[in-house]
């Protein structure tokens, strides 16, 4: 390692000691610009290349899966954000070079990798976002400015958005002459239905934040400078359930599209008997 990196990460452990926070994060937070802070029942996980837009790379969604492996058991939510004026502006557009980005290749030398290297690659970003959606957990996204491509996907993988009047949502993949892998397809076609998912997505045209509390991709918009409080007024109420009912309750909610109604009755009645036996047994 270099001199410089050995002091850059000083500085880290020594600001995640301030914070309470452990090598662990500092790692995260020094060589894959995502950064994560542990607040009791509470995970915010921020995505800090903002002279970037906080484009994403490898490393971005390798980070984001180590944090999902690692994730405190006490945490009940998770808040994903971006540092600066954008959540994610996308896939760093160096990777789209032949020299891709330091260390960690590009597009055109995964293309050379056999068909099992290639999926498991695939698998290995899907990870970063798919943990997301954990029943034990509700995670929420608070996007501001540019949310394109990747970064459109990541706010997807998460429960719930609140978003700023500034937001601008685009599938960004098609025009470049990709398809959105990162997870982000069926949970747009859930929350807007299939013929809008394909305007969105094969037109690569831009959301905006009234469009997008019209169609149900956002949960709330509220003015740039409220996002904050806007966020943790949600993660107050959210915490105010008992944690178990919740967990059965996502759980509940997550499953009902894949159940008839008898199965989702008799989910239902498992759960509950679980709850009660729990409270009064």
């Amino acid at each position: 390692m270099r001199d410089q990196d050995w002091r850059e990460r000083a500085m880290a452990e020594a600001q995640a000691r301030q914070r309470g926070g452990n090598a662990d994060e500092v790692s995260v937070t020094a060589e894959h610009g995502v950064r994560l802070e542990v607040d009791g029942e509470i995970a915010t996980i921020t995505l800090d290349r903002p002279e970037k837009r906080n484009a994403q790379t490898f490393a971005t969604w390798s980070a984001l899966a180590r944090i999902g492996e690692s994730l405190p058991e006490q945490v009940r939510v998770v808040v994903v954000k971006g540092e600066g004026p954008s959540f994610s502006a996308g896939i760093d557009l160096r990777m789209f070079t032949p020299e891709g980005v330091p260390g960690q290749g590009s597009f055109s030398s995964a293309a050379k990798s056999d068909d099992a290297t290639f999926e498991q690659r695939i698998s290995q970003a899907q990870a970063g976002f798919l943990w997301l959606r954990r029943p034990e957990i509700v995670s929420i996204a608070a996007v501001q400015g540019h949310a394109i491509g990747a970064g459109f996907q990541l706010a997807l993988s998460c429960d719930l958005r609140i978003v700023a009047d500034d937001v601008s949502f685009c599938m960004k993949e098609p025009a470049l002459g990709l398809v959105p892998d990162l997870t982000g397809t069926k949970p747009l076609v859930e929350l807007v239905g299939l013929a809008k998912a394909i305007d969105i997505c094969l037109t690569a045209r831009t959301v905006h934040a009234d469009e997008a509390m019209r169609i149900g991709l956002a949960e709330k918009v509220v003015a740039r400078g409220d996002l904050d409080q806007a966020v943790r007024d949600k993660v107050a109420q959210l915490l105010a359930v008992n944690r178990d009912a919740a967990i059965a309750t996502k759980r509940l909610l997550q499953g009902a599209q894949g159940r008839s109604l008898e199965e989702q009755c008799a989910a239902e009645g498992l759960e509950q008997a679980a709850r009660i036996k729990a409270l009064f047994g």
